[in-house]
């Protein structure tokens, strides 16, 4: 069960939500630059290798309608995380509502993301933190087939976990899956009541071919 992996690895994987020929319209709108707002290459900023895109607010209704699907889905996790970590828990149930929100408090820019990697791109292990108003869950859809369009390019995670060594997590995206992941940390039990284990996200090498992913964050940029 999705809750059930979220809340015991702070990660989950879905069943398919995209038709090949779905993903492979999203990935054709990564050559139409007009829309996005903005294009980062990720070796010039020391963030990796590759490059990714932020779409602007006039988001292709596809992604429009898994942003906006996903959202009431995740919002219960969403809250009961806070209510074990003793956080507030601002998140209305309209995702329209909490952008508002969020661009009332300055973070007013999309953050839907268009990734493309090739031969020997990576990236390295991060959060997408963009400010205080934040949504504890985030999703990434695999948009290319593992094995045939690409290798290598695993999704990496990494755990710190309270008063021990990180452990470390490594999942392959079958094409058109989405892995539901934890932006920032989560709560785990120990002894002394529930603790934030924080953890990263990244992507392994990748070794050959082109693999691309669409990235939904719930919550807009500064």
């Amino acid at each position: 069960m999705i809750t059930d992996d979220l809340n015991a690895y702070g990660h989950a994987l879905t069943g398919p939500i995209l038709t090949p020929a779905e993903c492979g319209e999203i990935i054709a709108r990564y050559d139409v630059p007009a829309q996005f707002r903005s294009t980062v290459d990720m070796a010039r900023h020391r963030f990796g290798a590759g490059q990714y895109r932020y779409f602007t607010h006039d988001l292709p209704d596809r992604v429009r309608i898994l942003r906006e699907t996903f959202y009431p889905q995740l919002l219960p996790v969403a809250r009961d995380w806070a209510a074990k970590l003793g956080r507030p828990a601002p998140w209305p149930d309209d995702l329209r509502e909490w952008l508002r929100m969020c661009h009332e408090a300055g973070q007013s820019k999309s953050a839907q993301i268009l990734l493309r990697y090739g031969p020997g791109d990576w990236n390295a292990l991060h959060r997408d933190v963009f400010g205080d108003m934040l949504f504890p869950l985030q999703v990434v859809i695999g948009l290319n087939a593992p094995g045939t369009d690409f290798t290598g390019g695993e999704f990496l995670m990494t755990e710190q976990r309270p008063r021990a060594q990180s452990r470390g997590y490594a999942a392959t995206l079958p094409q058109g899956h989405a892995l539901i992941f934890t932006t920032r940390d989560r709560p785990v039990q120990t002894k002394r009541g529930w603790s934030n284990a924080p953890m990263r996200h990244g992507v392994s090498t990748v070794r050959s071919g082109h693999r691309h992913t669409l990235g939904l964050v719930f919550h807009d940029a500064a």
